[in-house]
């Protein structure tokens, strides 16, 4: 008597109109390159695309793809996919509801599914009401405006994925694969997670979050106010400055100064020059080849402790493992050709 093979675990993909083609292609690549023992013919998942209505869907990129399945696929799968679109103000209006086509789909996902958003796809997610309670990632960039859309998520703007049982989101573009290589490691452990990562050519694990990558901008200040004692302080970054110091900079008492560098920033001037200090050290890091003692010491953080545990506390990352992030030059393994531009 023959025995009936298991049915693979299921994964479907929704590519929704203006879907950016790189976070589409990611299910594919990372769950579709899982097998069991390392055996091409034994994979450990199933995974299909579709759209809402099965027909082709324009892409974030110009060019339109065609998928095999309609949204109909969705009740069979185990793990549902939803990658991100560049068209949201399509699929959902300025107060969050749902296109009526994308929500019908959506309603055809099985009691049980496992549900999976990569970067804006948490909106979609959000709106369907999958994340309401619960702790949600994005692109860092679309993390307030989920927050003031959809005000009963928690959404964490600085890490790379959120695994929430059976809801997981992600941040943006490559923390797509974070996730879906964590999803792939915990069904099936690091062994094969590992194995997929070494054939995709990235590390099964990546430190840190999204801090890393964030640039936090002071806003504009208006004209007449403390602007260019902002522009003085930024170029003594390295040499202790209090706060009488900046406000006789400025020609106003400390409490004038404060309450008006407060109001055209949005935090106290303690703030902003920590936050300075640890902008122009992320700068050294990246542009110099000064030691960890030395670029705390030239940005005003005083020992290279200091500056390990601030990075450690906003960036997730050692200042070594930051600056190995951002290098400009070329790193061993890569190989260049004279003459041609590496892009």
């Amino acid at each position: 008597m023959s025995v009936r093979p298991a049915r693979k675990h299921r994964v479907a993909v929704l590519a929704l109109p203006g879907v950016v083609p790189f976070e589409l292609a990611i299910a594919a690549r990372i769950f579709g390159g899982a097998f069991a023992g390392d055996d091409p013919e034994q994979p450990l998942y199933d995974v299909v695309a579709c759209t809402v209505d099965g027909s082709p869907v324009e892409t974030s990129d110009g060019y339109a793809i065609t998928v095999r399945y309609d949204a109909s696929v969705l009740a069979t799968a185990d793990t549902v996919v939803v990658p991100p679109s560049h068209q949201l103000q399509e699929i959902l209006d300025a107060a969050g509801a749902l296109d009526d086509a994308v929500l019908r789909a959506l309603e055809q996902i099985r009691p049980g599914a496992r549900m999976l958003a990569i970067c804006t796809g948490a909106f979609v997610l959000a709106a369907a009401g999958l994340l309401d309670g619960r702790r949600a990632a994005t692109h860092w960039a679309e993390a307030e405006r989920l927050q003031r859309v959809f005000p009963a998520v928690a959404v964490d703007p600085m890490v790379l994925f959120i695994d929430d049982g059976d809801v997981l989101t992600s941040a943006g573009a490559a923390a797509g694969i974070d996730l879906c290589l964590h999803v792939v490691r915990r069904d099936h452990g690091s062994a094969v997670a590992s194995s997929v990562a070494r054939a995709c050519v990235v590390p099964p694990r990546r430190d840190g979050g999204q801090a890393q990558y964030v640039r936090r901008p002071v806003p504009p200040a208006r004209d007449g106010g403390t602007a260019a004692t902002r522009a003085w302080a930024a170029e003594r970054l390295g040499r202790p400055l209090s706060l009488r110091e900046l406000a006789a900079h400025a020609g106003m008492s400390v409490r004038t100064f404060t309450r008006r560098f407060r109001g055209e920033t949005g935090v106290s001037p303690g703030s902003w020059l920590a936050m300075q200090r640890l902008d122009y050290a992320r700068q050294l890091l990246e542009d110099t080849e000064l030691t960890v003692d030395q670029v705390a010491d030239r940005a005003g953080l005083g020992t290279g402790a200091n500056l390990r545990q601030q990075l450690r506390e906003t960036a997730g990352v050692s200042p070594s493992a930051y600056r190995r992030m951002f290098r400009s030059e070329v790193e061993p393994g890569v190989r260049t050709t004279p003459g041609v531009r590496q892009l």
